[in-house]
């Protein structure tokens, strides 16, 4: 079970803090100059302010995502990653399996002890995460998702927490490519609207180290890209045309669900390969709360027992 977080001058400080030490990431884009977005590189970093820029949404429309510069503190990154510590402690000392009929993912950690890999609903368990991610700072991205726009924390998923390391028992060293709109085209053949996914990142990833991984300019494509560009979930090698999503502690992203992307394993192994993320579902659909007694969707039954399979593999194997 995992142990007590520690405190260091007020903070809290998590297991594995990330590293702060390297060097600082370019400067956000200075928009007072005139540029046109398709001047910009893709590597362009953008700061958070009280509104979307014009060049901001243009940069969304065209390439289909976004990277804001350091949107949380540093003092806010300990604390919310050890918040998913004392809550990871608390969900298994009471052995929970699920939570409003979204499963948890539990499974080895490099150490071999019991750790989640991926959690919904994760503000439901810490009222800092709830009201962090209700924080005024945050309000331009809700209007960009939509006037009306509101964090579903008990809906669909939640607040989603994601944590991946690379070991030889690991149950989530990647995430193979995928478009987050295939259940809507199946239903409709139609290719739905806008699907922005709202992410804070918690560690250091450069391009060496895996990490997200987008192609850009997909989110436009049509019905049959969308399906048959590659095999959803089971491709994961390289495209010559893919961007490598590099952050800093505290960034803040924005991408569009229905381009293509990926997670991409970090080659080295055990705790220097970990890499969290946090998901914050903006949602403009009708209200459809979850509960205790939500049912598990028949998808999320059959990832859900992949992942089961997976996880008791790895507990019978011997470590290394």
């Amino acid at each position: 079970m995992s142990s007590p977080a520690a405190v260091v001058s007020g903070v809290p400080m998590p297991r594995h803090p990330p590293d702060f030490s390297g060097s600082p990431p370019p400067p956000p884009l200075d928009e007072t100059a005139a540029v046109e977005v398709r001047e910009l590189p893709l590597g362009t970093r953008f700061r958070l302010q009280g509104e979307i820029t014009p060049l901001q949404q243009a940069f969304l429309t065209l390439h289909g995502f976004l990277v804001f510069d350091r949107v949380a503190s540093p003092e806010e990154v300990n604390t919310a990653l050890a918040e998913i510590d004392r809550v990871e402690a608390e969900l298994l000392g009471a052995g929970r399996q699920s939570v409003n009929g979204v499963p948890l993912w539990f499974g080895p950690d490099p150490d071999g002890n019991e750790y989640l890999y991926r959690m919904g609903f994760s503000s439901q368990y810490s009222p800092w995460l709830s009201q962090f991610v209700h924080d005024e700072r945050f309000e331009p991205v809700r209007r960009l998702v939509g006037a009306d726009a509101r964090i579903g924390e008990r809906e669909k998923d939640g607040v989603v927490f994601n944590r991946y390391v690379n070991a030889p028992n690991s149950l989530r060293p990647n995430l193979g490519w995928h478009t987050d709109s295939l259940r809507d085209v199946f239903y409709t053949f139609k290719v739905p609207g806008p699907m922005l996914n709202v992410g804070l990142h918690y560690d250091r990833v450069r391009p060496q180290d895996g990490g997200l991984r987008l192609l850009p300019g997909t989110h436009t494509q049509g019905v049959w890209g969308t399906l048959f560009r590659k095999l959803q979930f089971v491709s994961q090698a390289a495209d010559r045309h893919e961007l490598a999503v590099e952050t800093w502690p505290g960034d803040l992203t924005v991408h569009d669900g229905r381009m293509w992307h990926r997670v991409d394993a970090n080659p080295v192994q055990g705790w220097g390969s970990l890499r969290r993320s946090m998901y914050v579902p903006y949602i403009v659909d009708a209200v459809l709360e979850k509960h205790e007694a939500s049912p598990t969707p028949l998808y999320l039954r059959v990832f859900d027992a992949v992942v089961r399979w997976r996880a008791a593999r790895a507990r019978r194997r011997p470590r290394a």
